[in-house]
């Protein structure tokens, strides 16, 4: 007990910084994939792209094979997508995937993922951009 008294600091320093180190991990989200997750879904075959970004943000580069339908047109051009098929969905950053990760959820859709870092990770990766 005296060693945990004298020593109070030094273990709630271990803590906070472990805790920091795990919180990436933790709070990632069940739909969320990294590029090489993405990469190994879309070699699988039977997954649909889909960019929610802008028709400017689109037109300036995006993946291969990907559909386009903006994020404030999805609920209602839904029925363009596949229910039976994956559905990989990619903003420009990964935040506004996620919303139409939501919005696909709601509407029946089972298998759905949202690219983190989005467009931009990919890029910085050095993954290939159709324009």
């Amino acid at each position: 007990m005296k060693f945990l008294i004298d020593n109070i600091w030094l273990i709630l320093i271990a803590l906070l910084s472990g805790g920091a180190l795990a919180w990436p991990a933790l709070s990632r989200s069940k739909h969320s994939v990294s590029t090489l997750e993405a990469i190994q879904l879309i070699n699988k075959g039977k997954l649909q792209i889909l960019d929610v970004r802008s028709a400017e943000e689109f037109s300036a580069g995006h993946l291969r094979a990907s559909k386009h339908i903006p994020l404030k047109d999805l609920v209602s051009r839904v029925g363009e997508l596949n229910k039976s098929e994956a559905v990989l969905v990619i903003c420009a950053s990964g935040t506004q995937a996620l919303r139409g990760v939501h919005q696909l959820a709601h509407a029946g859709f089972q298998e759905l993922y949202s690219l983190e870092g989005g467009v931009t990770k990919w890029q910085t990766e050095g993954l290939p951009i159709a324009k």
